[in-house]
């Protein structure tokens, strides 16, 4: 995962970042894409959160006006990401 700046012409976002999170079924990835999904980013027009599932993965695609509120994003993101797979973990299947 590696923030990668864009030229103009290629993005209205200068900073994205990709993440792709194994749950190893499509149950598991769609509980944890349901449970993040309500939560919007705190700064729609600094930061932008694009979320998929394929395959029992959750993909996540961030894009940023500047590297700090991409940063502080996908922090934000993980922390949550973390929370939900220990509650899966604790008291899923």
């Amino acid at each position: 995962m590696a923030a990668t700046p864009y030229t103009q012409s290629q993005s209205q976002w200068d900073f994205t970042s990709d993440l792709e999170v194994d749950f190893g079924s499509e149950e598991n990835a769609s509980v944890v894409y349901a449970t993040i999904t309500v939560d919007n980013e705190l700064q729609p027009d600094k930061v932008k959160r694009i979320m998929t599932v394929s395959d029992g993965k959750l993909l996540v695609h961030f894009e940023a006006i500047e590297a700090r509120f991409l940063r502080a994003s996908i922090s934000a993101f993980v922390d949550v990401l973390t929370l939900a797979t220990k509650t899966i973990e604790e008291f899923g299947q």
